[in-house]
């Protein structure tokens, strides 16, 4: 796994480039880093499956997709931390380090093939995001949360590593493989696996916000810094579904009829919560935080399907989030820099989205576009994302999940276009907005991205 060794070689050499004077170099080596890894990432796209580091790692198709949702989104969003060059009191170089390391983690849960490698990864970046979040040292809300998602991630970790030494006790193996021989061939296997499995889906779904795991997420995504919120979003998500769909799909789709009801009424619940609760928001960072929640609930469709369409539908999806979340944040963050607002209320609350058309039409439509795209609403990726996965939930012939999904997915409208009415029907007291460089690019690309992904949806799925 080449991007796994050049991400942890290469995060160690930006680590010790904080001991320069200056800090101007930091913010391109780290991008040149991501790129370089990005690229080598693909290099092996024509090859066969291959295993790695004495059968502990997988690589392929699916997991270099994966790999490359992760490494992109990473790349954009570190593109958007001008900030800590500029602010003395940060430490620039700990987190461009820290935002790499989290990124093999991400990649380690994404290729696993042994259960143990999964533990890592999650750790790896659980561990990561836990000082991330914290990383605003003076801030309150940003202790608060760090903490928060620390002592509840112990307990969900704890609850992962049970249920994988209660798989180990029925199969006497941690190996993907293995455990997928043993269900094939134990026609009724024991009730320790199906516990063991249970505890392990309740430790990865904390990870993923999904329902009734998902009281921290609020506090949290409110709490960290917008950048890493944004990062915390996305890649967390994308290498969370990953592995759960690795997991399900590679070992246990052998006793489908046993796991699908618990993850249909998670599904459900996961919706419920996410979409029903973001109605009542007043804070967008909130709004957003919810959002996830009822965007994990649509990725659970296709995970509770596991039909053939699964797979391309999950990795749609989880590159046209990704793009919107953090066009979205994008820009959240130039409004509150560029507006000078102090009160975190007011330069969070879908207020400051005020008078945005008039005063920066590039900003308002690049968060029209995310807005649009994060409802599923046509001529965007999100809407072919949703398509998708709503399809898979077809295939499999589940009519009431795919209802309840659809009435759901009508109610995230109402919550989205509250952000797009402030930009261009309210009147604001927003004065001249100037968006740096990098802010500029990558939003650009974002939005770019987004919309042509929604015109030629199958250039990428028929990749994968």
């Amino acid at each position: 796994m080449l991007p796994i060794v050049l991400l942890s070689i290469l995060g160690l050499v930006v680590l010790f480039l904080g001991f320069q004077k200056s800090k101007n170099l930091l913010l391109p080596a780290t991008l040149l880093v991501l790129v370089v890894v990005l690229v080598a990432n693909f290099l092996n796209w024509n090859d066969a499956p291959s295993l790695y580091f004495k059968s502990m790692l997988f690589e392929n198709k699916l997991t270099m997709s994966f790999s490359g949702i992760v490494l992109l989104s990473a790349l954009l969003i570190v593109a958007l931390t001008r900030g800590f060059i500029d602010d003395e009191s940060a430490q620039p170089a700990e987190y461009y380090a820290i935002m790499l390391f989290s990124v093999v983690g991400a990649i380690m849960m994404i290729g696993f093939e042994n259960l143990i490698m999964l533990f890592l990864g999650v750790e790896i970046l659980s561990v990561s995001m836990y000082v991330l979040t914290g990383s605003d040292k003076k801030n309150l809300r940003s202790n608060e949360a760090a903490l928060k998602y620390f002592l509840m991630g112990a307990f969900a970790t704890g609850i992962m590593l049970f249920g994988m030494a209660l798989l180990y006790g029925a199969t006497g193996s941690f190996n993907v493989t293995a455990l997928k021989a043993y269900v094939l061939t134990n026609p009724t296997p024991s009730v320790m696996l199906y516990a063991g499995l249970l505890m392990l889906l309740i430790g990865m779904l904390f990870k993923v916000s999904a329902a009734p795991f998902h009281f921290w997420t609020p506090d949290v995504y409110d709490g960290a810094p917008t950048i890493f919120t944004a990062f915390m979003s996305t890649i967390v998500k994308t290498a969370g579904f990953a592995a759960i769909y690795r997991l399900l799909s590679g070992s246990f789709s052998g006793i489908y009829s046993f796991w699908w009801v618990t993850m249909a009424a998670i599904t459900v619940l996961t919706l419920l919560a996410g979409n029903v609760t973001a109605v009542y928001q007043q804070s967008f960072k909130r709004m957003m935080a919810y959002s996830s929640i009822s965007h994990a609930g649509y990725l659970l469709l296709s995970l509770t399907a596991l039909t053939s369409q699964s797979q391309s539908a999950i990795v749609f999806y989880s590159l046209a989030y990704s793009l919107a979340t953090i066009s979205a944040f994008g820009v959240l963050m130039v409004l509150a820099k560029e507006t000078g607002v102090r009160s975190h209320e007011t330069a969070e609350s879908f207020e400051a989205f005020n008078g945005l058309g008039k005063k920066n039409p590039l900003l308002a439509f690049v968060l029209t576009v995310s807005m649009l795209s994060l409802a599923g609403i046509p001529l965007t990726a999100g809407f072919w994302g949703k398509f998708f996965v709503f399809s898979s939930v077809v295939e499999r012939g589940i009519t009431w999940l795919l209802i309840v999904a659809v009435f759901m997915s009508a109610i995230g409208v109402y919550y989205y276009f509250r952000a797009i009415i402030a930009a261009y029907m309210r009147e604001g007291e927003l004065g001249a907005i100037k968006v740096p460089t990098f802010y500029r690019l990558v939003l650009i690309a974002t939005t770019i991205i987004t919309l042509f992904l929604g015109l030629f949806p199958d250039l990428l799925r028929g990749l994968v």
